[in-house]
């Protein structure tokens, strides 16, 4: 098949347009890296439970809220020690330095859902958002389908640091060593 240059020139004029258009509607990559998602299962009446996950901006950014369908109000936690007592409290950002894994865990920085509208079951997704601020405070939606699970996921090889020790209490407590 032979092309005049007539249609050579619309046929290159379409493809320069098609591709032009493809790029504008192409979704931006995303600031921040989300791994190992999940939402810890909740029971019929239950309020309240958290999102946990592991964090990555490589180029720094800021966790600035949160939201899903499933709770009437999302927000990111802290709890940490207060003298005696272990304090949470909401936080209204979240800094995500360059390159370094931000920790989302049980007994730490988490996403705190409220307010449930329904149960969530092991096994099931659970929908959200987390909006996260690049340096220039421009704002990015990053849409999440997590996990509902009853514990946290395996980690590799047990990199929580507990490996080797024993939790059991079967032992007397004069011979259990921390």
């Amino acid at each position: 098949m032979r092309l005049t240059r007539p249609t050579a020139r619309r046929l290159t004029a379409t493809l320069a347009l098609a591709l032009g258009l493809g790029s504008a509607f192409a979704q931006a990559p995303s600031i921040v890296e989300v791994q190992a998602p999940w939402v810890r299962a909740t029971v019929k009446g239950q309020q309240a439970t958290g999102m946990f996950a592991t964090l990555t901006a490589p180029q720094g950014g800021t966790l600035v809220g949160a939201r899903s369908p499933v709770a009437g109000t999302v927000e990111v936690h802290e709890m940490k020690m207060d003298g005696d007592v272990m304090r949470m409290r909401a936080v209204p950002r979240l800094a995500l330095p360059a390159g370094a894994a931000v920790a989302l865990k049980p007994g730490s920085y988490h996403v705190m859902l409220m307010g449930l509208k329904q149960a969530l079951p092991a096994g099931g997704t659970v929908p959200v958002t987390l909006v996260v601020e690049d340096a220039q405070r421009k704002q990015q939606l990053v849409e999440l389908q997590v996990p509902v699970r009853q514990q946290a996921p395996a980690a590799k090889a047990d990199a929580a640091g507990a490996a080797g020790h024993d939790h059991s209490h079967q032992r007397g407590h004069a011979e259990h060593k921390h």
